[in-house]
């Protein structure tokens, strides 16, 4: 910068003998500079360069950088703990990808009800009066048993249902369907039932409060006898091996009481797709409550971001 000020005031000092001597040619333009040795100008050069290698760098920074890659960064910061231990995500992009697709799935259902991927538990609820839209009530069929009457599942659940009990029946499996769709007031009565018999400590951890069961929610299926050796039947390790081609997933795990707020069931499925189950396994470490709590905190990122956006022509 200090040459090219000592250059510009040459030319200045030029320009001034000139006038006094009346020459009648124009002043020095900037073509003067064609005058000055190359050695001279190459400090000015090389500024400019370096701006603009600057400036350069910064706009591919800008270019590579992937706005919802951050805001799913975002979202894994504000998971718990536990949460980060087990679930590590390398390849952003390609969680992003898959998260798009499963996204995508879910708007293959009923939009005009509860999302299938609705967040229900201990912290987020549903009130007294939600109950799913065009519930079917379950009959007697050649696809599933059935332990009692009176049971209601989602029509779209109840058709995979059907597709996964025909695939149980080929490998000479015959599912019996146990507890489907409650109502809130049901669901009430019920963990009233449980503190009479074990106490609020202990049916904290095997029964839902009234408003935070995946039942009521009409796509959760508890199968067979309802307890834990459902696990050593042959039905349950049906399940086990082959729910999840079905798009069905075990909703409390052992082991991670202290994420999904109860104690393991082995007989509790919740149906969410293939696609989401596969979601699930691949990044989740194969825990739903994982998957949806990840969900919902990134569908409530998105809600923020787009208000924030419509916001903007306000603020300018």
């Amino acid at each position: 910068m200090f040459l090219k000020k000592n250059i510009m005031a040459a030319a200045i000092t030029v320009c001034s003998v000139l006038a006094f001597a009346g020459c009648k040619e124009k002043a020095p333009s900037a073509n003067v500079f064609k005058d000055i040795p190359e050695e001279a100008e190459t400090p000015v050069k090389a500024e400019l360069s370096l701006v603009n290698e600057d400036s350069e760098t910064i706009e591919s920074v800008q270019e590579k950088v992937n706005p919802e890659v951050e805001r799913a960064k975002v979202v894994y910061g504000k998971m718990s703990p536990r949460f980060k231990d087990d679930v590590k995500i390398d390849d952003w992009e390609a969680f992003l990808a898959d998260l798009k697709n499963v996204l995508n799935e879910e708007k293959k259902y009923r939009q005009d009800d509860l999302p299938l991927y609705f967040l229900i538990d201990k912290q987020h609820t549903v009130g007294s009066d939600y109950e799913p839209k065009d519930l079917l009530l379950l009959t007697a069929n050649d696809h599933y048993n059935l332990n009692k009457k009176g049971m209601y599942l989602r029509p779209d659940v109840e058709k995979e249902l059907s597709k996964m009990a025909d695939a149980a029946l080929k490998d000479g499996v015959k599912l019996l369907v146990s507890s489907t769709y409650r109502s809130y007031q049901y669901q009430d009565n019920l963990f009233n039932y449980w503190v009479s018999v074990d106490g609020l400590a202990e049916a904290e951890r095997e029964s839902a409060r009234p408003g935070t069961s995946q039942h009521q929610l009409g796509v959760a299926i508890d199968f067979g006898s309802i307890d834990d050796s459902f696990a050593e039947t042959k039905m349950g390790a049906w399940m086990y091996s082959h729910a999840a081609e079905y798009g069905w997933s075990l909703s409390f795990p052992k082991n991670y009481e202290d994420v999904t707020g109860y104690r393991w069931e082995s007989w509790h499925f919740r149906y969410l797709g293939i696609p989401a189950v596969q979601f699930q396994k691949k990044y989740f470490n194969d825990v739903q409550q994982f998957m949806l709590e990840f969900i919902n905190a990134w569908k409530e990122e998105v809600e923020k971001d787009n208000e924030l956006a419509a916001l903007q022509p306000e603020i300018m």
